[in-house]
């Protein structure tokens, strides 16, 4: 019996520094655990000291060492399997549901658009009213029909991605559960808004060797705090993308990109639409963006890049009339016309509100291949020129920053009442607006000074001076106005507006207007 602890002794020392191998060095410890010719010199070494039953409690104790460890392969193998094949049924099944969801949508919008060609061949053709919707009767239960296989294929992908049943806004009803068990973090609520701009511009230099001007960065926060749309116009390579989304990463809350498509018709191509055969509403990136911003304080940007590739008035009139309402409570856009059980908590009655912590940021080309912006977009947005290439600069590495919305806008209601215009600028633009309504018949509007009174404090808070805020906004909102004009008979009335710019703010003080003018002159 001693000579069989003896060797079974040596046995397991050697295969446990195996292990150890095995830790430290994979193959060369496998090939020690399993290094059958040593195993046996070490039988050789002890043999002369077993008797019968050492001999089969050896025999036993290497075949069971050895079982356990083909016990432990054979499940790991098994393990392995099973997650390959799990993995490869679940992207199956993703890929299903996004397919099927495309599929529902062409069907929907071919029925809708043969639709409309039967309704306008029913003059023509003789054929009643009653007899086309008859037809139109038959046909949809034959497309119903059609769409039956292809919903209850949708229905058992669902169950295979264990998504319940009853739910027609998975995406926000999934924002919901992310936010149950929310705590607001801890905000970097420490700079104003001359330090923010600075550290805005050194955090694009350092960060993403993106070069703006001072001003351009002092335009950008002066125009979010006047309006929720802000469009960034001018030649291409400019980085008017790489703005918003530079500041999204600088506010650490990634900048929502959407490119906007030459199709583009409606609403339903930013917030989705419900899909009657599947029951279920096609929600949209920008859907989920806006409905998260009403949960968190934090700074939301939206960005519509090429925002004039389709025409704006179609498919965001109703969100340029809801940011126009005096009281945010009313921002509403319904989605659907009734409310479910299973809708998300903040979708009562099926109408989304829109937040206050979200502002919406245009690109624009203007080339042949694009639409003109209308006066009824220009007058809602803050138009930022970006015409060239930022001039590089040396800047200090600068860290992204979590500033909360609360902040920022606190920050614009007290440069509100710390630089509001003065009475003497307002009586010089009250003249100005006389003038230009005289000889020109283009008046200022309600509008353009209610922006132009909140734009003006917070820019010069942000580091500029009155006089450029003033310069900016009437270049921007007001001269822009003269492109539909017939300029063969403004040309000398041009003349006349820039002296007596030159008699009220001073000679040379509005070079915004004067350049934007002078292009008008040259333009003739």
């Amino acid at each position: 019996m001693q000579g069989f602890l003896n060797w079974f002794f040596a046995f397991m020392t050697t295969m446990l520094s195996g292990v150890w191998q095995s830790i430290s060095n994979f193959f060369l410890g496998f090939v020690r655990v399993f290094n059958f010719p040593v195993y046996f010199d070490l039988v050789g070494q002890y043999k002369k000291q077993f008797n019968a039953i050492d001999w089969v409690l050896t025999i036993l104790a290497f075949i069971l060492t050895y079982a356990v460890w083909g016990a432990l392969i054979f499940m790991l193998v098994l393990v392995i399997r099973k997650y390959l094949r799990f993995r490869k049924t679940l992207v199956g099944n993703e890929d299903l549901l996004e397919e099927i969801a495309d599929l529902h949508r062409d069907v929907v919008r071919m029925a809708a658009e043969k639709e409309r060609i039967m309704a306008l061949k029913l003059g023509s053709s003789g054929v009643s009213y009653e007899d086309l919707q008859t037809i139109l009767g038959e046909e949809r239960q034959d497309q119903e029909a059609a769409a039956s296989g292809a919903a209850q294929a949708e229905a058992d992908a669902e169950k295979g991605l264990a998504i319940n049943d009853g739910k027609r806004f998975y995406r926000l009803s999934a924002v919901d559960e992310k936010y149950v068990y929310y705590v607001a973090p801890e905000y970097d609520d420490s700079m104003d808004l001359a330090m923010l701009c600075d550290d805005i511009r050194n955090f694009a230099c350092s960060q993403s060797h993106l070069y703006y001007e001072i001003k351009i960065i002092r335009l950008m926060l002066a125009g979010l705090a006047s309006t929720k749309l802000i469009l960034l116009q001018g030649i291409s390579g400019t980085g008017k993308t790489s703005l918003p989304y530079m500041m999204g990463k600088y506010f650490k809350n990634d900048s929502t990109i959407v490119s906007v498509q030459p199709s583009w018709r409606d609403r339903t191509e930013l917030f989705g639409y419900f899909n009657e055969f599947t029951k279920k509403f096609n929600e949209t990136e920008v859907l989920r963006r806006i409905y998260e911003s009403s949960y968190n304080d934090d700074i939301n940007i939206i960005v519509l890049d090429e925002m004039n590739i389709a025409r704006v008035e179609y498919y965001f009139a109703e969100m340029l009339s809801i940011l126009e309402m005096p009281d945010p409570s009313e921002w509403k856009i319904e989605l659907v016309p009734s409310s479910w059980d299973t809708d998300p908590k903040h979708l009562p009655d099926g109408k989304l509100q829109i937040p206050q912590n979200v502002w919406y940021i245009g690109t624009a080309n203007n080339d042949d291949s694009t639409f003109a912006v209308s006066d009824k977009v220009y007058d809602r947005a803050l138009v930022i020129n970006l015409d060239s290439k930022g001039i590089p600069f040396e800047a200090p590495y600068t860290a992204p920053k979590l500033i909360s919305y609360s902040h920022v806008e606190g920050l614009y209601n007290k440069a509100i009442e710390d630089h509001p215009v003065s009475d003497e600028i307002l009586d010089k633009i009250g003249k100005l607006d006389l003038y230009v309504i005289e000889h020109f018949r283009v008046a200022f509007g309600n509008r353009i000074m209610k922006q132009l009174k909140i734009f003006v404090p917070v820019y010069v808070a942000c580091g500029g001076d009155e006089i450029e805020g003033i310069d900016y906004i009437l270049a921007t909102k007001v001269y822009r106005k003269f492109e539909s004009l017939n300029l063969s008979l403004i040309r000398d009335e041009i003349k006349g507006l820039m002296r007596y710019m030159d008699e009220l703010f001073g000679k040379d003080s509005m070079k915004e207007c004067n350049a934007f003018l002078e292009r008008l002159q040259k333009t003739y």
